[in-house]
């Protein structure tokens, strides 16, 4: 089979070439043999197009709200293991870790009692998952759950968690280290939580008393630690702490006054200013079962103050209707998504994890003579991972017609070319400079 592919070609003198420079349609040959390469396989009587994934953060799309989100085809993307009775798997974190992620999640992952532990997988790709395992026990306590991890200048990994104490301490954040992702708190087996993992902080008079619980988000940045919570004793806040090292913390104040849970942060710096965004959804046992199918963004130029939510794609069906965590997928420069941890029940016992690509939009638009002159136009149906789309095919039939690749906003158009899609065949969008940007006083992106 002969696998065509797209090749994009950007200009640097604009951001919306003519379509002559844009792309050409080539085959990708093996390079001793010369035989025709197949570089993925696309169901029957689709399409599949790589090289979608988002580019370098764009301010200005955030700020306007937007943002081209494309669903994960997979329904879930991950889902618990079967060993055991309890299944039950949400608080995604990545981190990434050479040309793929180290891959934190907390879960019953298949598990014969019902109490939350820290995992770990790695991906290459967000399509295959390896070497699942549990990295920290839940010790001492009920649960440790929601995990976030960060990773500092050394390479060393840092993460918090919320352990359900019980009595008056209710939920607290705990704190681990690892020089590598897998030896965790100095222990080569799992290892198991204890009362001294938990975070002291100074200045905040509800913290002792108070019920941490799932909004516990850690962030590097110049050389310290930056912690951001809610205390669900003390509504509608979002508060900020920071310190040398995380297993201590210093009051600082309100980040954000919301009555949502804070799952992730993270820091963009753009030229000589930055971007802070973080990422939020309603934690149903704790403020009430209201907006729980929904997720949200909010922005910030300093990292201490955060500006107006604003909304992101939340359930898709009953299966994910009930969402309990939420965080990004990040890449050096950019955000590729958002993966986030849901269930059909309000009880957080079936959860499972769900995703949507930040990608470019590409549109299909067909030959009046394919169409007899309906001017048929194909969007993605869906997307499989954060680089590529699947496009089904009238009929099953070849496709002939136009690509048009947008960024991803959904509306700056990249080029135009003329294209012959084959059902079954993958393609890829192969981009000949990097689509870059230079970035305004404002943080937004301007063409070079």
């Amino acid at each position: 089979m002969i696998v065509p592919v797209a090749v994009l070609a950007q200009t640097e003198a604009s951001s919306t070439p003519s379509p002559e420079n844009i792309f050409v349609l080539k085959e990708i040959y093996d390079p001793v043999g010369q035989i025709p390469f197949r570089n993925g396989q696309a169901p029957l009587g689709m399409v599949e197009i790589q090289g979608v994934g988002a580019g370098p953060f764009n301010q200005s799309f955030w700020k306007k709200d937007e943002l081209n989100w494309v669903p994960e085809e997979r329904m879930p993307l991950l889902a618990p293991r079967m060993g055991g009775v309890y299944r039950n798997i949400y608080a995604p974190s990545a981190i990434e870790e050479g040309k793929g992620w180290r891959f934190f999640y907390a879960a019953w992952d298949g598990v014969d009692t019902v109490n939350d532990r820290v995992y770990s997988a790695t991906t290459p790709d967000f399509i295959d998952f390896y070497d699942r395992h549990t990295v920290i026990e839940h010790g001492v306590f009920m649960h440790v759950s929601n995990i976030n991890v960060q990773r500092a200048e050394d390479g060393s990994l840092h993460a918090i968690a919320t352990a359900l104490v019980g009595g008056g301490q209710a939920n607290k954040p705990v704190y681990f280290s690892s020089p590598d992702g897998k030896i965790w708190n100095g222990s080569p087996e799992p290892y198991p939580a204890a009362i001294s993992d938990i975070v002291s902080m100074e200045g905040y008079p509800g913290y002792v008393g108070g019920d941490e619980n799932g909004a516990n988000v850690l962030l590097r940045e110049n050389g310290r630690w930056v912690f951001y919570f809610t205390n669900w004793r003390d509504r509608r806040k979002c508060y900020r702490a920071e310190g040398d090292v995380p297993s201590h913390l210093k009051f600082t104040g309100l980040a954000l006054e919301t009555e949502h849970a804070v799952n992730d942060v993270k820091k963009f710096n753009l030229g000589s200013n930055s971007c802070y965004v973080m990422a939020l959804h309603k934690k149903g046992d704790a403020t009430g079962a209201a907006d729980t199918d929904k997720l949200w963004y909010s922005l910030s130029t300093d990292g201490k103050t955060f500006g107006k939510e604003r909304r992101m794609p939340g359930a898709r069906e009953e299966m994910d209707h009930y969402i309990f965590s939420v965080g990004f997928l990040a890449r050096k420069d950019r955000i590729l998504g958002v993966l986030y941890g849901a269930g059909a029940s309000e009880r957080c016992e079936r959860n499972q994890i769900f995703a949507y690509w930040l990608q470019k939009r590409v549109l299909l638009t067909a030959n009046h003579e394919y169409t007899r002159g309906n001017g048929l136009q194909l969007e993605a149906m869906g997307a499989l991972g954060p680089d590529r789309q699947w496009f089904k095919l009238p009929h099953g039939l070849p496709f002939e017609g136009t690509i048009t690749v947008f960024a991803e906003d959904g509306i700056t158009p990249l080029g135009i070319q003329a294209v012959t899609l084959q059902p079954g065949f993958a393609y890829r969008l192969e981009w000949k400079t990097e689509f870059n940007f230079s970035r305004s006083h404002d943080g937004g992106d301007q063409p070079k």
